[in-house]
């Protein structure tokens, strides 16, 4: 699908802190919980305890329907809150997935974090720019080589996307398409670190492009469950290269609240223009 076939409603309302009105509080504590006591067990049976399959995640659900059927806690636990976190566990144990987590990185300054992705072995980090914006000090975690402080490279603010660097060789990457090209309800595949969590893998389809205000070029419309702190997750297609960064949600009219994504080929021609961008 080629940006000519954009899908415009001016009534959308755009979403860019990816607010989303769930207290996630006790679920996460619940979660904690149940996943130390998920891994203890695995440890204890003498089994490899890194990402094992998450059993307790039924029990969570058990759990949540019940609350919300009593109603002694309205609003509290989020069914598509929890089914997001029941498909991050499952894509977990595919060791492709496991390979893309390793790239995906926690951008975190003073107060907020976000995502990002790294393109190089040498330390270039895509992310969004409100993600940076007007931070002092910027710190990346790694899942495997750990904390860095990150410099900003480059930034582009007209498209939300921001290039960093930290020190270092051999990181994980992810390979990016040459330009972002796909059909209608095609799958991808995302990871960030949503809520409170961390390298959380999701999937959804993709709707088309739309434009927005204030934006001179249309952006990709995803049906995806994105949360805050999914700025910056990297949209993965079926071959694996990345076509989008995942930067706000929107309430449309037709299709619900929608992820937002900055198509990969806005990065590609910002960085034909800026050599800082890796």
């Amino acid at each position: 699908m080629r940006k000519s076939d954009n899908d415009t409603d001016h009534q959308d309302i755009i979403d860019e802190d990816l607010y989303e009105e769930i207290e996630d509080e006790e679920l996460i504590e619940i979660l904690k919980e149940e996943r130390q006591k998920a891994y203890q067990k695995d440890k204890d049976e003498g089994n490899k305890p890194k990402r094992p399959f998450p059993k307790w995640i039924f029990w969570v659900i058990a759990l949540a329907m019940g609350i919300n059927v009593i109603a002694v806690i309205p609003q509290t636990y989020s069914i598509p809150a929890i089914d997001f976190l029941i498909t991050s566990a499952k894509l977990s144990t595919d060791p492709t997935i496991d390979e893309y987590q390793e790239s995906v990185v926690v951008i975190e300054s003073e107060n907020s974090k976000g995502t990002g992705f790294s393109i190089t072995s040498d330390g270039y980090i895509i992310t969004n720019h409100h993600v940076i914006e007007d931070k002092r000090q910027l710190a990346v975690a790694y899942p495997e080589q750990g904390l860095f402080q990150a410099e900003v490279e480059a930034s582009f603010p007209e498209v939300d996307l921001a290039v960093l660097k930290v020190d270092g060789e051999d990181f994980p990457y992810l390979e990016l398409a040459d330009e972002t090209a796909f059909e209608k309800d095609d799958p991808i595949r995302f990871i960030g670190n949503p809520l409170r969590f961390n390298g959380i893998a999701n999937e959804g389809t993709v709707i088309g492009y739309t434009d927005l205000k204030d934006w001179e070029q249309p952006v990709m419309m995803l049906q995806a469950p994105i949360y805050r702190g999914n700025s910056g997750s990297p949209v993965i297609d079926q071959n694996g290269e990345v076509i989008g960064v995942v930067f706000a949600t929107l309430r449309h009219q037709q299709y619900g609240r929608v992820g937002l994504a900055v198509p990969i080929d806005y990065f590609q021609e910002k960085r034909d223009q800026n050599p800082n961008a890796s």
